[in-house]
């Protein structure tokens, strides 16, 4: 199996999703999830190159 690049629209949601983890970080009350979010968006990127049309 190759790697091929992740579709546009699940990169730009991976992104966000990494965006929101590294402010959950810095936001008190949320700062138990910034580490969820931050794998979540690994993983959706782990799933876009492994898989194509994802």
């Amino acid at each position: 199996m190759k790697p091929s690049a992740p579709s546009k629209v699940l990169w730009i949601i991976a992104l966000i999703i990494g965006i929101l983890g590294f402010i959950f970080h810095f936001v008190a009350s949320l700062a138990a999830y910034d580490f969820w979010f931050v794998l979540a968006a690994f993983v959706l990127l782990a799933i876009g190159t492994s898989f194509k049309k994802v």
